[in-house]
C-alpha cells in the first residue's frame, strides 16, 4: 500500500501502525503538532487498513434527567447549575424500547440507555435498577440493535449482572486528560471513573468512553487522555465537541475553545493511538461545524458517529446523516440492523419519545473558525 503523504513524522507512524506497532505518548505529542493536512491523509490510511469501510451509528435516549448531584462543569443536567431543562424520573421499560426502535429504524447498530446521576445503585433503588434491567432486556429482545448503557458509577457486581443481561457496550466518558479533569468536575474523581471502566471490561462488557473538546484542555491534553483509554481498552471512542449550555460553567462561550483544524487534528491522532476502534463523531458536531464540513472528520480517521439527538439539545435527521457518510466516500453498518439507507433518508423523523431533548439552551453562535 502506498502510503506517503510527504510527512517524514505522520508517513513514519502509518508504517508502525500498519506493520502491528502501538504507538505511545511521545508518538501523539509528535503528530499532534503536524499539519492538519498530513495528519489527515496518513490517518485515512490507518481507517482504511483498519476499518471496513462503514460509519457505525448509535443512537441514545435520556431515561433520566436532571437533578444529578454530581458538578460536571459542561452539564445541562446538573442540579448545581440552573438550566431550565426539563427533569423527570426513570422513563420506564416501555418509553425506552419505544425509543430503541425509532433508533433502529432511524439506521442505528446500537443504542445507548442513560440515566444522568453518578451511579445507578441497586443498593440504594433496587426498584430503580430492576426498570433499567428490564429495560435491557426489552430492548435485546425486540429490537435488532445491540443495546448499550451509560448509568454512572457501576460495583463489580453490578457490572457483572449488567454484562449477564447482554449490555454489549458501557458507555463511560472520561471527558478528558487526568491532570485536567479537577478543571471540569469536582463531586468524583478521574480514578473514579478509570474504576467503573475496568470492572465492566471486567465482567465482559466492551467499552465506549471518550472525550469532550473544547473545554480548556491543551493539545497534550487531548493526547493524555487518549494515552489512559489506550491503556484501559476501548472499542468505541466518543469525540464530543463542547456545546456551551446556557447556565452551566462553560455556558458563557459561544463556541467551544478549539478551533476547527485542531478539531480534525485530535480526530487523525487519535485513530493513529486506536487504530482498530470506532472512533466516533458524537455531541456538539452540528453547532461547531457547518453541514458541508461535518464529512471532514470522517476523511481524518473517523468511522462512527452518533446520530440523531443527544441528552438535551436536539441533534440532526438520521438521512442527513447517511448523506456525510456517503459524502466522504464511506457507507453506513448494516452489520446489526440491515436497514435501508435510502428509506431513512427519505422518512421525515417522527417525533422523539417525551425525553429533555431540545430543552436545553445552546449558546453556540457560529460554527468553528480555521
Amino acid at each position: 500500500m502506498v502510503y506517503e503523504t510527504g510527512n517524514e513524522t505522520v508517513d513514519d507512524a502509518v508504517r508502525r501502525v500498519l506493520d502491528g506497532e502501538t504507538l505511545d505518548r511521545t508518538d501523539g505529542l509528535a503528530l499532534i503538532a503536524q499539519p492538519a493536512e498530513a495528519l489527515a491523509a496518513g490517518a485515512d490510511i490507518v481507517r482504511r487498513h483498519y476499518s471496513d469501510g462503514t460509519v457505525d451509528a448509535c443512537s441514545i435516549v435520556n431515561a433520566k434527567a436532571g437533578d444529578c448531584a454530581e458538578d460536571c462543569g459542561f452539564c445541562a443536567q446538573s442540579a448545581h447549575f440552573d438550566t431550565g431543562i426539563d427533569t423527570y424520573g426513570f422513563l420506564g421499560p416501555e418509553k425506552v424500547l419505544e425509543a430503541a426502535k425509532r433508533a433502529e429504524a432511524d439506521g442505528a447498530q446500537r443504542f445507548g440507555i442513560v440515566v444522568a446521576e453518578k451511579g445507578v445503585s441497586k443498593e440504594h433503588r433496587p426498584d430503580e435498577w430492576a426498570e433499567i434491567v428490564e429495560a435491557i432486556r426489552l430492548v435485546r429482545d425486540e429490537t435488532d440493535v445491540e443495546v448499550d448503557a451509560s448509568l454512572g458509577l457501576l460495583t463489580q457486581a453490578e457490572a457483572e449482572e449488567l454484562a449477564a443481561e447482554g449490555l454489549n457496550h458501557y458507555n463511560h466518558n472520561i471527558e478528558t486528560s487526568r491532570r485536567y479533569f479537577p478543571e471540569v468536575v469536582g463531586t468524583h474523581s478521574f480514578e473514579d471513573r478509570l474504576k467503573t471502566l475496568r470492572r465492566a471490561k471486567n465482567a465482559g462488557m466492551d467499552l465506549c468512553a471518550g472525550v469532550i473538546l473544547g473545554m480548556g484542555e491543551s493539545p497534550t491534553d487531548r493526547v493524555d487522555a487518549a494515552i489512559e483509554l489506550q491503556d484501559i481498552g476501548v472499542s468505541s471512542l466518543p469525540v464530543n465537541i463542547l456545546n456551551p449550555v446556557e447556565g452551566t460553567p462553560m455556558g458563557d462561550a459561544d463556541h467551544a475553545d478549539i478551533s476547527k483544524t485542531e478539531v480534525l487534528k485530535t480526530i487523525a491522532v487519535y485513530r493513529f493511538l486506536h487504530p482498530d476502534s470506532r472512533v466516533r463523531l458524537t455531541g456538539g458536531r452540528e453547532v461547531n461545524l457547518a453541514p458541508d464540513e461535518q464529512h471532514l472528520p470522517f476523511e481524518a480517521g473517523a468511522d462512527g458517529l452518533l446520530t440523531g439527538d443527544y441528552l438535551t439539545t436536539e441533534g440532526q435527521d438520521p438521512g442527513d446523516d447517511i448523506d456525510i457518510m456517503q459524502r466522504a466516500g464511506l457507507e453506513p453498518n448494516r452489520e446489526v440492523n440491515e436497514f435501508d439507507p435510502d428509506e431513512v433518508k427519505e422518512r421525515h423523523r417522527e417525533p422523539a419519545p417525551d425525553t429533555a431533548v431540545g430543552t436545553a439552551t445552546s449558546n453556540a453562535q457560529s460554527e468553528l473558525d480555521d
